[in-house]
């Protein structure tokens, strides 16, 4: 039975599409079979691993609206063992076509229910809001991984995710659970990085990983080339962060 792992934070830019794309590969390169499903419309996750994401015949889209079957948008071996439901803009406008309809916050989930005994691991990368797309990928998921930012306004943000995390639990999906934070951009020059992963470590009785991804230049280019950062430059500080986060998620099970 694989695990799914939403990865969400209503902020936008904390580094939660560069996380679903890098982490995925990296679980990739140590043999496991991973599902991505990209739940923003903006499609970063999709492009990010070099597929184009307005020429994509199936999208989460059509799946949501139950125009097609899950086995029909899923783009297989995008990399090796890592696969991907891609999204595009059209998904901006599910959330007005999925009022009035039933059960709508578990749309996603009985589709996934259909294929989740054939990956390892599938990850949800959620919109950077608290919309109806990310309520599914909660109902969907076993555990929500949040990235967040080194920086001082991050985290106002978590209480409130953290509260929509146990309403879910609570009403939708009791066994909902935290995978933790993981911490994004990281520089360790400024006291404010540290401060701010000693903040949340305090404060937020979560489990927080040990892995601290770095602000890193490589990092940012590697989208741009359609490629994860363990392909774009193997040898870069954060190809190798992504690695060691890969092993934490491992020894979460």
């Amino acid at each position: 039975m694989g695990r799914v792992i939403a990865i969400a934070n209503q902020k936008g830019g904390v580094g939660k599409t560069t996380t679903s794309i890098n982490l995925s590969a990296s679980l990739a390169e140590l043999g496991k079979k991973v599902l991505v499903i990209d739940i923003d419309p903006q499609g970063n996750t999709t492009s990010g691993l070099g597929v184009d994401k307005n020429n994509v015949e199936n999208t989460v889209y059509d799946l949501i609206l139950g125009e097609c079957s899950i086995n029909e948008c899923i783009i297989k071996d995008v990399i090796e063992n890592v696969s991907v439901i891609p999204s595009n803009v059209n998904l901006a406008a599910a959330e007005i076509e999925l009022i009035g309809v039933e059960k709508k916050e578990y749309i996603l989930k009985n589709e996934v229910d259909w294929v989740v005994d054939k990956y390892d691991y599938i990850f949800i990368d959620c919109p950077p809001s608290l919309s109806m797309l990310t309520v599914n990928a909660m109902t969907t998921a076993n555990t929500v991984l949040v990235p967040i930012q080194c920086e001082y306004y991050a985290l106002e943000g978590l209480s409130q995710l953290i509260h929509t995390v146990n309403l879910v639990k609570e009403r939708l999906n009791p066994k909902l659970s935290m995978e933790g934070v993981v911490f994004t951009m990281y520089d360790s020059r400024t006291n404010l990085s540290a401060q701010v992963v000693e903040n949340v470590k305090e404060n937020f009785h979560q489990k927080v990983f040990d892995t601290l991804i770095p602000r890193n230049i490589r990092l940012a280019e590697a989208p741009s080339y359609g490629m994860p950062i363990c392909m774009y430059d193997p040898k870069s500080s954060g190809a190798e962060s992504y690695r060691s986060l890969a092993k934490e998620i491992i020894n979460n099970n």
